[in-house]
Formats: structure tokens, sequence, C-alpha cells
């Protein structure tokens, strides 16, 4: 027989149980619309510098790497802006990639459009993909529409066109509170999927552009295509209609920081889970040690993480999200590439090409690294020394793996402490078959790492 309450009883707990709901952090990208490209599920992304790759610095000069980066095994590339670069306000010899003089034209010093639709067939005809760099933001000076729709600029007070930022004096900000512009720049976005196949964008400061344009033109696209969408920026908002990645800007600042001594595994394990927390288990994030931004302003990889430039590699490929190899990272590019002008890559033999060959071999072939939620969760080891190392697991199906990383510059022996991880495994990078069980110990050289999948 069921008793009953006063009422005011019941109102005391309906009002503690809805006080304390509220304060659970609920997952802001469980409606989200975006639908992930099927092929994007197990893809690493390399970044390609059409100017720096080559001598020649060609789409048919570059066109001749693709089998060398198919043998490296990467799936998607993404190619720095490919338009005609404003000459007014210019800086350097060549200009900005970012300073667009016509969203619908190709850059002549890169070659003529049948050499692009060339090239995008021969990556399609490879089983990669491709997307391109879009510049929405901002225009060069002498973008075609200052002179036949100034309307579409932001102006001062005085009337005059004004760069986004001080410093970005190459460039003028759009208005985006113009529709004739938004139309325009739609039509634009639509024009390289519909004539040249292409399948998606990196939009560049995807931030400074107002969401529901991007979200509109998510929507439009995937009529065409389903596509793949880089925003360059962080934030959940991005991933609720219109971006499948965003940047991890923030766990590559924590990479610089632990590399350099100033945070521990404690920290990068904290900032890792609160972002997974933020953003849900199937937004993308993209995991990086370079690209052209960082290479050219704030470092190459080794002046930014020394010694630990390999086992920070390692990390970005083995933990949630989606990993870049930026151009020449394979050949150990050890030098910062000039942004304005022409700066080529050496090219020469590397331990990193064999690494990110394996590493993209994991990614691609072990379902629990999988991105999104096609793959599976970081769970974290506990470990002796877990203030100096980062030890996980990521198990989906039959497929479990298990990395075990020495962020510091010193020797570390470590206990593994976890019950769940026992059974045989095979050092991935070795093909030793090794039993692991609780209280293993293992020797980590400075910066050293393992990693073992399951048998």
């Amino acid at each position: 027989m069921l008793k009953k309450f006063p009422l005011f009883l019941i109102l005391i707990v309906l009002s503690f149980v809805l006080t304390n709901c509220k304060s659970i952090p609920q997952n802001s990208l469980e409606q989200s619309t975006v639908k992930h490209p099927a092929w994007s599920k197990n893809v690493t992304i390399y970044e390609v510098n059409i100017r720096q790759y080559t001598k020649e610095g060609t789409f048919k000069a570059f066109q001749k790497q693709l089998p060398k980066l198919k043998k490296l095994g990467v799936q998607l590339l993404w190619l720095m802006p490919i338009h005609p670069i404003g000459e007014v306000n210019r800086k350097g010899k060549l200009g900005s990639y970012y300073a667009v003089k016509d969203y619908k034209a190709i850059a002549p010093e890169y070659g003529t459009e049948q050499d692009f639709r060339n090239l995008v067939n021969a990556i399609h005809g490879m089983g990669m993909h491709v997307i391109i760099d879009w510049v929405a933001n901002h225009t060069a000076w002498d973008h075609i529409w200052v002179k036949s729709h100034p309307e579409f600029y932001t102006k001062d007070s005085l009337g005059n066109f004004v760069p986004p930022v001080p410093d970005w004096s190459d460039v003028i900000d759009l208005n985006y509170d113009n529709k004739e512009m938004r139309a325009k720049m739609l039509e634009a976005l639509k024009y390289w999927v519909i004539n040249f196949d292409i399948d998606g964008y990196r939009c560049d400061v995807a931030s400074e552009v107002p969401v529901d344009f991007w979200n509109n033109v998510r929507m439009e696209l995937d009529k065409l295509k389903s596509v793949f969408m880089l925003a360059e920026a962080e934030g959940p908002y991005l991933h609720k209609h219109a971006f499948d990645m965003t940047y991890a800007w923030e766990l590559l600042h924590s990479i610089n920081q632990v590399a350099q001594g100033k945070q521990n595994a404690n920290d990068f394990y904290n900032l890792f889970n609160k972002k997974r927390l933020e953003y849900g288990a199937d937004a993308y994030r993209m995991n990086f040690t370079s690209n052209h931004d960082e290479n050219s302003w704030n470092g190459t990889v080794y002046e930014r993480l020394g010694d630990a430039a390999e086992v920070m590699s390692v990390l970005t490929f083995t933990i949630d999200g989606m990993p870049l190899i930026y151009s020449g990272q394979e050949a150990g590019l050890n030098k910062r590439l000039k942004f304005f002008d022409k700066d080529l890559i050496l090219w020469k033999d590397s331990k990193f090409f064999n690494l990110y060959q394996k590493l993209i071999e994991l990614k691609t072939n072990n379902i629990a690294l999988w991105n999104g939620n096609f793959g599976s969760q970081l769970k974290r080891v506990k470990t002796s020394n877990q203030k100096e190392v980062f030890a996980f697991t990521r198990h989906k199906g039959s497929n479990k793996i298990f990395v075990i990383t020495n962020l510091t510059n010193k020797t570390n022996k470590v206990v593994v402490k976890e019950k769940s991880l026992h059974g045989n495994f095979k050092n991935y990078l070795t093909n030793q078959t090794k039993y692991l069980k609780e209280n293993m110990i293992f020797n980590l050289e400075p910066w050293g790492y393992k990693i073992f999948i399951s048998k």
C-alpha cells in the first residue's frame, strides 16, 4: 500500500531534483544537425602549402608528389588558398595567401583552372579527398567587389575601408549585415563544389563570421554533396549546424607548455578532459603540433617542443581527435617558412616519415582510434608518477590500444596500476608480444613512449 506524503514535502523534493538537474552539464551538441561524411571516419588531414612545396610552386608540380602522400597514408588534403593574391598594400614580394582578390579565380602562379581540375581528379583517383581554404572574413584591397560592391565592406566614420585588425593591413573587413554580400559569398562557395567537385572547406578565422551564415552554408552545400567543413576556431557552438571539426588550439598550447616544463601530465589531461566534456563525443577536434601559422610565426616544432616533438606527435594521433600533418613535417621540417615570399621546403629523409606512416596506418585500421562516434573515448590508466606520465586506453569492439608516455626530460620507472589492463598485446612499433598485467613496470626514456594493441 502506497503511503501518502504531505504536498509540501513533495514540492521540496521536486525542487531539489530540478535544481540539481540544472547543475549537471548538458551536452549542447546532442541536437547537432551535422552529418559527418562517411569517408571522414578514420582520416588524417594534411595541409598543403602549394607555394613552398615545390621549386615551381604550381598545381602540376604538386600533383607529381601525390604518390608519395598516398604512400604516407594521408586521406584528406587541405590546400591553402588557391585564389589570386591582392597587390594593393601587399606584404612581401608574393603577398599573403589570405589576401584574396577574386573568389572565383585561380592564382595564375599556381596554374590554370584545368590544372586545378586535374589535381582534384588525381586526388580523388587515388582514393583521397580535398578541401580548400576559404577566407570569408575579409578580402584584398583590390578585390573585384571593392569597385563593384563597396557596400559589401565595413567602413569607419569617415567612410574608409578598414582592416579586421590593424596588423592585417593588406586586407579589408567584410560587412555581414549586407544580405547581398552573403548571397554572393554563398554562390562562390557553391561554385567550387559544383564546378571542381571539391569535398569541402577549411574556413579561415571562422569565429569572426556570424555563425548563422556558416549554418546556412553547410545546409546549402550538403544539398550538392556531403561536404567536410573545418573551422579555424574553437567553440562547441560551431559544431551545432555548421562544422565537422574545429582547431584544438588550447590543447596545442598545453602541448607546448608541457614540452617546456611549464605544465605536467595532469594539466594536459585535465584540459583534454575538460574540452571533451564541452564538445561531446562526436565533434571532431583537430590535433596538431604545427601548421602554417604556428610554423611561420610561433616557431618550428623543434623550437617549441625540442626533444618532445616525437612523443607529442604520437599523442596527436592516439588521443581523441583528427591528427594534422603540415607540409614538410614528414621530412623533419626545421625552419620557419617565410609567409609572404618564396621559401622552399627542404625535402630530405627523416624518421618522421616512417613514424607518421605507421601512425596513420594505426589510425586508419584500428576502430578504437576513429574520429567522433565512429571511434572510442580515451580512458586514463592509473600509474605511478601521474604528474610525469600520461597513459591511457581506447577500446571499441575487439580493438584495444594502450599508450604510455613519459612527458618529462628524465628517465622514468613507471608502475602501471590498472586492474583492467591484462592480456596479450603487441608492441605496435616493434611487433613484439607482451603480456600486460597490473603492477607491470615500464622503464621509459626521456620523452619516451610505447604503443600496444590487443592481439
